[in-house]
């Protein structure tokens, strides 16, 4: 009996470690190696974790975060793994501002394992953080324009690149358009207004000098871009463009006496936020007008002193003016009374109600007033102030994305901030230099604007 039993043992070791061997190394791809979050924040980006392993049931492999290189940022115990077999989805939770390294295990049958590793940053806690998605891939939201479906075209005023997203979820943008070379630019247009007309969106750079006083070229760029399908389905075409509307600008203002000083403010040596400046920030069409279109100005303000009014420039034929290089014929200035700020986007909707996202024309706007103000379009007619914007946050509010019935009460809108200067993560790197652009985002709320 006693032979019998060592020959059954040295039978069942080796088929035993035979049949661990037949598992391969399990794998593990991330479909993103960096990631950002926020502090207390609601629908963060997510990670898709796919994992695989030769010889067993993809539905058998366990997925977990191993380690943090710094657990007061985010712990393993933050990181949640939902899912099966071999597609899984990964979010973390953060607790504190800064960045962690977490390695992402997947373990096996055979007690095999694999890693990758998740570089993670979190920013602070925000106001209104139910309310709050961040758009990731750029932090210098610029302009906004709806395209349906629950989805938003967003412009970055320090790229020329369009980004598609889901004004609902945090995360990367769904598709992006760079249309540099067909308009034949090689920098920045600095693309800081944006109005949609039926299916046309109108795109405008901000017409200015560049922050050290330097006319660049591509800054004097009008482009549009033609929408089919909405949605995620979204795309866009490129259709025409036009390259000299600061000198028209300037010419009519010169004509007329330069009664808004634009011939001194686009002077060499002329930065353009400044009081007396010359910066386009907004662009709408007027009450019931496909032709007619609003140029909101950032600055100057009218007269050029502390509680100036904000000053709009119509353009009566901007659609031969963009769709075939007609001369803009302007129409009379008009100026508004928005408490001393300026606009900083203009938007309405199809019953020509229009909000006005209003700040200051200085340059360091992470932390002066924003205010938001409603109008009607009509020259004459004076805006009504809706509501505060919060200022306490990283980002200057930049953008609405459409405008609700504001005759309805407790409509709400969709703004956005330009983060490009914030300090996100507190190491004291601007977020339009942190080194991935994953890293990189802006921040969408939805506020309410009618009582």
């Amino acid at each position: 009996m006693a032979a019998s039993g060592a020959l059954t043992l040295a039978v069942l070791v080796p088929n035993s470690l035979a049949h661990a061997a037949s598992y391969g190394t399990p794998t593990i791809a991330l479909s993103a190696s960096y990631l950002s979050g926020a502090v207390g924040a609601t629908g963060d980006p997510v990670v898709d974790v796919t994992v695989t392993q030769s010889g067993a049931d993809a539905s058998a492999l366990t997925v977990a975060a191993s380690a943090s290189s710094k657990s007061s940022v985010a712990g393993t115990g933050d990181v949640q793994v939902t899912g099966a077999g071999s597609s899984r989805r990964l979010t973390v939770s953060a607790h504190a501002r800064g960045y962690t390294d977490l390695t992402i295990k997947v373990t096996g049958l055979g007690g095999k394992t694999a890693t990758k590793t998740l570089h993670y940053a979190a920013s602070a806690a925000v106001q209104n953080a139910a309310d709050t998605r961040y758009f990731t891939g750029s932090s210098d939201a610029s302009a906004a324009v709806d395209v349906g479906g629950g989805y938003v075209v967003v412009a970055d005023d320090e790229s020329n690149t369009l980004r598609l997203y889901d004004r609902s979820a945090s995360g990367a943008p769904v598709k992006t358009w760079d249309f540099s070379s067909k308009l034949g630019v090689s920098k920045e247009i600095d693309i800081e207004g944006a109005a949609r007309v039926g299916n046309t969106i109108y795109w405008t750079g901000s017409l200015g000098n560049n922050k050290d006083g330097e006319y660049k070229a591509d800054r004097n760029t009008v482009f549009t871009t033609t929408v089919t399908g909405s949605g995620a389905a979204t795309q866009l075409a490129l259709g025409g463009s036009y390259k000299k509307l600061r000198d028209d600008l300037v010419a009519w203002d010169h004509s007329n006496g330069d009664r808004f000083g634009f011939t001194a403010a686009t002077a060499s040596g002329q930065v353009p936020k400044q009081i007396d400046g010359f910066n386009v920030e907004g662009l709408e069409f007027a009450p019931g007008s496909t032709s007619t279109a609003y140029i909101g100005f950032r600055a100057p303000l009218v007269p050029p002193a502390n509680g100036g009014k904000a000053l709009i420039v119509p353009v009566t034929n901007f659609d031969k003016v963009v769709g075939s290089g007609a001369k803009p014929v302007f129409g009379a200035a008009v100026q508004l009374d928005l408490g001393g700020l300026s606009i900083r986007d203009i938007r309405k909707n199809a019953a020509d109600q229009y909000l006005i996202v209003a700040g200051s024309w200085a340059a360091d706007d992470n932390s002066d007033p924003y205010a938001v103000y409603s109008w009607d379009g009509v020259a004459g007619h004076a805006p009504v102030k809706r509501a505060d914007l919060p200022t306490s946050d990283p980002g200057g509010w930049e953008a609405v994305v459409d405008v609700p019935d504001l005759s309805q009460a407790g409509a709400r809108a969709q703004f956005i901030t330009d983060d490009g200067s914030a300090d996100l993560y507190g190491d004291g790197t601007e977020a339009k230099d942190l080194s991935h652009t994953e890293w990189k985002k802006s921040r969408a709320t939805w506020f309410t604007v009618t009582g």
